[in-house]
């Protein structure tokens, strides 16, 4: 086996580095502050690093989506599928994540305006069935549906809930009642 090509692995953490660095300025400005420019301040790279690895906006906005959507599902694979876990997580991403899960929230909706980041949103929802396993389609999709609702409503409110508040609910989801 080969060693990996040292441009290649530089390229990689680059192309990480800015990935990283857009959902930091999505969570702290919104989808209207990301611009090449402040992706790269944020990233601490030269100005020309975002436009070299994502020609326009919509390529970055796309990477950085389909690459949040991974790291969820990936995170998710090591929730035990019990209505107790999947609360705590649902209440850790609107609690200690709080900014990450909004910032994410706000490229997943801003799919709804832009066809073409469309096929990245609906990632999350195929990745998710991967990690969920063999469920019946329509209870997989009022599953997701479920807890896409919770997070938001955990967003949106005053304080962010408790697992043992969101447990029942997602117990109700998972197990139908």
């Amino acid at each position: 086996m080969r060693a990996p090509d040292g441009r290649r692995a530089r390229g990689d953490r680059r192309r990480q580095a800015i990935l990283e660095a857009t959902l930091r300025v999505v969570e702290r400005d919104g989808v209207a502050g990301v611009s090449h420019r402040s992706v790269a301040r944020e990233a601490g790279v030269p100005t020309t690093s975002p436009t070299y690895y994502y020609a326009t906006l919509d390529d970055l906005l796309i990477a950085t989506l389909t690459w949040s959507a991974d790291q969820m599902a990936s995170s998710f694979r090591n929730v035990e599928l019990t209505p107790a876990a999947v609360a705590r997580f649902i209440a850790d991403a609107a609690g200690e994540h709080r900014g990450r899960t909004l910032a994410e929230y706000e490229l997943y909706l801003l799919a709804a305006r832009r066809p073409e980041l469309r096929p990245a949103a609906r990632r999350w929802i195929s990745l998710m069935a991967e990690v969920v396993g063999p469920w019946d389609p329509v209870a997989l999709r009022a599953l997701l549906a479920g807890l896409d609702g919770l997070l938001i409503q955990a967003l949106i409110a005053d304080f962010p809930p408790m697992a043992q508040d969101l447990e029942p609910v997602v117990s109700l989801l998972m197990l139908g009642g």
